[in-house]
């Protein structure tokens, strides 16, 4: 192949995967740091990408994973250079349909209580449940973007369900109130 055709099929192949999959590696991110952060460090993924395209693994889905494995390293590295850390946090979309009032009641407790248990879990935790529950990656994906092997995936994922159920089982602390005057101060 002449280096012109073959700069083009290179082109051809970033294009496409681009075009592919930079929507889910912005909500990828978004997830995990602010919208306005995802966007710069979403192309600075594929930049990334761009510079190591003979890296990129063919399939789809292991793209895919390689590409969620990218920008966990460059968010990680942003957060490094700025000096802080984020927790993961969970965004919990509203039902776009209205409830009657006491379902919508049970749904905001449940929400609450989910996102008070979520807030609870270690970052490694938040960070292999959403793994499974946004991106949906099978084991052996979700192990290439932590850099594990899909059976260590697994133990981590059985470790943070378990951490997640037991925050939800645990009452949620009452919201600080201001203390009542008992009759000795009176």
């Amino acid at each position: 192949m002449s280096p012109n055709r073959l700069e083009n099929h290179r082109a051809e192949r970033f294009s496409a995967l681009y075009d592919d999959s930079y929507v889910d590696v912005l909500r990828f991110l978004a997830r995990r740091t602010s919208l306005h952060a995802a966007e710069d460090v979403a192309h600075e993924v594929f930049l990334t990408t761009w510079r190591r395209l003979d890296d990129v693994p063919p399939l789809r889905d292991e793209a895919r994973a390689w590409l969620f494995g990218t920008a966990r390293n460059c968010l990680l590295r942003e957060w490094r250079e700025r000096g802080k850390r984020n927790d993961l946090s969970v965004r919990i979309a509203d039902a776009e349909q209205t409830l009657p009032f006491s379902d919508e009641a049970r749904a905001a407790d449940t929400r609450l209580d989910l996102a008070t248990a979520w807030s609870r879990l270690d970052p490694s935790h938040q960070e292999v449940l959403s793994l499974a529950i946004w991106e949906q990656l099978p084991s052996s994906l979700a192990g290439t973007v932590l850099g594990i092997s899909a059976q260590s995936y697994r133990v981590r994922l059985h470790r943070a369900r378990a951490a997640l159920r037991q925050h939800l089982e645990e009452p949620t602390p009452p919201p600080h109130s201001p203390s009542t005057v008992t009759e000795h101060q009176a």
